[in-house]
């Protein structure tokens, strides 16, 4: 897999995942905020197969 998520985009995914799983543990946003699993993954793993879809590339080539 070929990274295609860039540095402020993986600290933003990270963020909104933990926010959402742990609005889920407390009971706030119900079931559903157990999605929190998914931008939470593809913020750890720098890979969003949404993204591969349809071409969008956020991470920085290294030359």
């Amino acid at each position: 897999m070929k990274s295609n998520v860039g540095n402020i985009d993986k600290i933003l995914r990270i963020l909104v995942g933990l926010t959402l799983i742990l609005l889920a543990i407390l009971g706030t946003v119900g079931v559903w905020g157990w999605i929190g699993i998914l931008p939470l993954a593809t913020g750890l793993f720098n890979f969003c197969p949404a993204y591969k879809l349809i071409g969008i590339n956020t991470c920085k080539l290294k030359k």
